[in-house]
């Protein structure tokens, strides 16, 4: 027989697989997911959650792509959370003073809770290179924010109300602008998409059987 669990997903109950993520549950259980569904097997941030297990009082935060379900879980939406993110033009930004402080002066305000760094998905360091970004250290930051999704379920736990996924994205920009060499490959790559050099292939691939795409992306060649 197949293992089956009690869920409550979005205020109602249903009896899913074990195996299931959180995110397959809710299609499962008849959930139409148009928003936030994100890649249905990696991590692009847009499908976070919040859960509580039954009989505990602690809420939980997680990524439902990858997380599966277990018995009692009770899971809520946490769909496009309201990030305090700046508006700027990267040409026009300096790199000789704090810019990021600048933009994003509550990171100043950082009581060293860790409360982000332990709700993250991605297991990244976020008080870390929050502490970065107050010493000016862009090239820290890009380092340890470097695969954050932008889920932003730090944010949504913060009580200094940092906004950790843009001050990530603007040290990550201000460090490939000012501080990495120029990478000339990809320069070369920009160059030939907008010059349409592989508009041919897109469209064949477009017309390319499903399984044989499957096959084709399974055997592909992954660059060191």
């Amino acid at each position: 027989m197949e293992e089956r669990v009690h869920v409550s997903l979005l205020g109602k109950q249903y009896v899913v697989p074990a195996e299931l993520t959180i995110m397959d549950a809710m299609e499962y259980a008849g959930f139409k997911l148009v928003r936030g569904c994100g890649c249905r097997s990696g991590f692009c941030g847009a499908c976070a959650v919040v859960y509580r297990m039954a009989g505990k009082t602690e809420i939980k935060v997680a990524l439902a792509c990858q997380t599966k379900v277990e018995e009692g879980m009770c899971v809520g939406r946490l769909e496009s959370y309201p990030v305090n993110k700046r508006r700027y033009d990267v040409n026009a930004l300096s790199r000789d003073e704090n810019i990021v402080g600048h933009l994003y002066p509550e990171i100043y305000s950082c009581i060293g809770c860790n409360t982000c760094t332990k709700g993250c998905p991605q297991g990244l360091n976020v008080m870390q290179y929050i502490a970065a970004a107050q010493r000016g250290d862009y090239r820290k930051v890009a380092e340890l924010s470097f695969d954050c999704v932008g889920c932003n379920i730090c944010a949504s736990r913060c009580p200094a109300q940092i906004t950790h996924s843009a001050v990530g994205l603007l040290a990550r920009r201000l460090t490939a602008k000012y501080i990495e060499p120029p990478c000339a490959h990809l320069e070369s790559r920009v160059r030939e998409i907008r010059d349409g050099v592989f508009h041919a292939g897109l469209e064949q691939l477009k017309r390319t059987p499903v399984d044989e795409l499957r096959q084709r992306y399974n055997e592909r060649v992954i660059e060191k």
